[in-house]
């Protein structure tokens, strides 16, 4: 099996992952490393709800009680968002074998709300999407949302052919770009240098297109980034 060799792309330049053709790293690794990404998102509106609750039972802070009120709830509602999304970006999800483009739209733009990027989600409601192109989907709206770190829109699209699904993404925004090994993740190479967090969503997607027996394309233009994934049907 040959092992990918893509140089992380530049302003203004496209690499392909043939997404058949690349390793997957120790099952375990990957499985520590997905655990440890979950663990940073759950553990910063964990850690405001109990500051909350903390405040609440605090006789000297009773004056804070509507501030501590709005926490728990903000946290609360940010907690809920996030296992929403994980059940399906990463997990099972429930015994349901498709989503509506409507279910899918709803979770993204919960996710969403909790970034500076606006999500253009440009599906009709009543388009199905199979667990396979669902997780891809989701993985793909994060990614492109966070590639818009001041801010941007982050459109969502979806086509179909006799043959396969394309899903892309599109962000446009001042700064829009990729981390270096965010990049190596979409291509699917191992982590070089860098954050194993930044690493490892961008790893996964391609891991769900790779057993799919798809295709990864990524795109970088002076504040736009393009993803493009091409699912084949079975």
């Amino acid at each position: 099996m040959d092992d990918l060799s893509l140089a992380t792309p530049e302003q203004g330049s496209e690499t392909e992952a043939q997404a058949k053709v690349a390793p997957l790293p120790n099952p375990h690794e990957l499985a520590t490393q997905l655990v440890a990404k979950l663990c940073h998102d759950f553990i910063s509106p964990t850690g405001a709800i109990i500051s909350g609750l903390d405040l609440l039972s605090d006789p000297s802070a009773q004056d804070m009680r509507d501030d501590a009120v709005n926490l728990i709830q903000a946290s609360a509602t940010k907690l809920v968002t996030l296992v929403h999304f994980a059940r399906v970006a990463f997990g099972a999800a429930t015994s349901a074998e498709a989503f509506s483009a409507k279910e899918l739209n709803k979770i993204l733009s919960d996710v969403f709300s909790t970034m500076r990027a606006t999500l253009d989600f440009d599906v009709a409601d009543e388009v199905v999407f199979e667990k396979p192109a669902a997780r891809a989907l989701m993985n793909l709206g994060y990614i492109a949302g966070n590639a818009l770190p001041t801010g941007g829109t982050a459109t969502l699209r979806r086509e179909e052919t006799d043959e396969a699904i394309t899903l892309t993404a599109q962000s446009n925004g001042p700064r829009a770009r990729l981390k270096p090994e965010a990049v190596e993740g979409l291509n699917g190479q191992p982590l070089s240098d860098g954050l194993s967090g930044q690493w490892i969503q961008p790893f996964w997607l391609h891991s769900v297109v790779q057993e799919a027996g798809g295709t990864l394309r990524v795109t970088l233009d002076p504040d736009s980034l393009g993803i493009k994934i091409v699912l084949p049907k079975k």
